[in-house]
């Protein structure tokens, strides 16, 4: 087009995407080899905020137990732990989460699983 050309009234575009749920939430999934935008993952954020939240509660005498910490939060202690396990995730990996470079397989169920103790064996758990 040239300055002199008029701009059209409609413009079609065709982006070839797919559906898929992730974490309870429906998220556009680009085809392969598309660069996808970074979006961090709110859920995994919030979830990561509340463990290092709790710890530190635990942490500082605020809360003799997590049943205690737990009942004043309104949740289950058994919940509670999960959540806190993910105070043990290298910092690699929390970065990654925080960064949205976590990838799309890394959902909030997906951490709350039993995962290894050893950085180098999560980095793989987690194919990051």
């Amino acid at each position: 087009m040239n300055r002199s050309t008029p701009f059209p009234d409609a413009v079609t575009l065709h982006v070839p995407f797919r559906i898929v749920k992730r974490g309870g939430r429906k998220e556009m999934q680009l085809p392969d080899g598309a660069m996808p935008s970074r979006r961090t993952d709110s859920t995994l954020v919030k979830a990561l905020a509340r463990a290092f939240r709790w710890k530190r509660m635990l942490e500082s005498g605020e809360f003799a137990t997590i049943a205690e910490l737990a009942e004043r939060e309104g949740i289950a202690p058994s919940y509670m732990t999960r959540v806190l396990r993910l105070t043990l995730l290298s910092p690699d990996i929390v970065e990654a989460i925080l960064d949205g470079k976590q990838g799309p397989e890394v959902t909030l169920a997906q951490v709350l699983e039993p995962f290894p103790l050893t950085w180098q064996h999560q980095v793989l758990h987690f194919s990051l």
